[in-house]
């Protein structure tokens, strides 16, 4: 564990509880409620005795169709030789699946800059993460990723839309990453966590939809910023049959099954779908294209990464001398704002920040992004 990075969240969270009146543009999460239809399965959760024991491993039946009758219609999933497990968050989903695929000192590429907690559960699973660069728009470097597969390669993650950057990426380029991932015979492990969050016309493309590709694809969901439930930690995995097994035993082992009442509002949730969703989804490109305004208003002090997905812009800051964690406390001591330092997704070479408009209602938002820009003015 001491190889491990410290968890940047609770760190961020400890700099804005010994600054009240932070607004918080940091931790990646949105600001809207479940949908009202799941207390009726609340309800009905607790109206059986038998569901406050423990339930399935791989999770409760009625969420399990629903999950694939979802996979389905929208990401053109066949679950012909796949499987669906339900996790406690995709979180878990990712770490159980790595237990499950890898031995001690195998090797997992993850494009950078990439997600934190990705990174710390390689490590927590002992294996080595390999960090390839993408470049200047934060698009995948499919000539970089193939030199970085070794005989030690056990899987190669993409996050698309992007978490640290917003980034989208295109269908043609995740095809020829999982083409690359079968030639080489390792998983493709694919976080679609924000499917839905999408702007400008971009489409999101799920590679488990690509013909002969149930060997080799692993996807992960969540129904934590789709649906707000990021508290309730559902989210799912649909992997090759033949991991069943492994990580049965790995889920048995650490959670045994996932919440039940947070399983059965999750089907409530699903049968309101996707529509649930959109007039948050458009509230937030609003919210959005100030927060584009407002990085172009200091653009010779910062480089915002073009993006198209997810609720997060990724800022360089040139000119800044300290590193991005200095830049971030800096930030809320001084201003009242919080962001994540690009320091915890792997970019260490420059200075740079993760800014997340999700969590807030507009105003708030607005707010935070005018104290934002009023700093990087002072800063930067």
């Amino acid at each position: 564990m001491s190889c491990i990075q410290t968890p940047i969240i609770p760190t961020i969270a400890d700099l804005i509880g010994a600054n009240p009146g932070t607004i918080s543009l940091g931790q990646g999460i949105v600001h809207y409620p479940p949908p009202p239809s799941v207390h009726g399965f609340i309800s009905r959760f607790w109206d059986d005795p038998k569901n406050h024991q423990y339930g399935p491993v791989e999770g409760i039946d009625p969420l399990r169709e629903a999950l694939q009758d979802k996979l389905i219609r929208e990401n053109d999933i066949g679950i012909a030789g796949r499987a669906v497990v339900v996790t406690a968050g995709s979180n878990m989903a990712f770490l159980n699946i790595l237990l499950a695929i890898t031995d001690p000192g195998d090797e997992v590429v993850l494009p950078e800059p990439f997600y934190f907690n990705q990174e710390m559960a390689v490590r927590i699973a002992d294996c080595v993460p390999v960090t390839v660069a993408t470049d200047r728009n934060g698009q995948l470097d499919h000539n970089a990723l193939e030199a970085a597969l070794t005989p030690k390669t056990r899987a190669l993650v993409t996050v698309s839309p992007n978490n640290p950057t917003g980034v989208v990426y295109p269908e043609v380029a995740l095809r020829a990453v999982n083409r690359l991932c079968r030639d080489r015979g390792i998983y493709h492990i694919s976080d679609e966590a924000y499917e839905y969050f999408l702007y400008d016309g971009a489409t999101h493309f799920s590679p488990g939809a690509i013909t002969g590709s149930e060997d080799h694809t692993i996807g992960l969901y969540s129904l934590s910023k789709s649906y707000g439930f990021a508290s309730w930690r559902i989210g799912y995995a649909v992997i090759p049959e033949s991991l069943l097994g492994a990580l049965r035993k790995v889920q048995d082992t650490n959670v045994i099954c996932p919440t039940a009442i947070a399983q059965f509002a999750a089907v409530g949730a699903l049968q309101t779908g996707h529509a649930y969703c959109a007039p948050y989804i458009e509230a937030l490109a609003s919210v959005r294209s100030q927060a584009i305004d407002a990085m172009e208003s200091v653009a010779g002090k910062v480089q915002l990464l073009p993006s198209a997905g997810a609720f997060y812009f990724f800022v360089e800051v040139p000119d800044y001398v300290d590193g991005g964690l200095t830049l971030a406390t800096d930030l809320i001591e001084q201003h009242g704002v919080a962001v994540i330092p690009g320091s915890a997704f792997g970019v260490t070479d420059r200075c740079s920040f993760r800014a997340s408009f999700g969590g807030l209602h507009s105003a708030d938002a607005i707010e935070g992004l005018g104290r934002l820009v009023t700093g990087l003015k002072a800063l930067a």
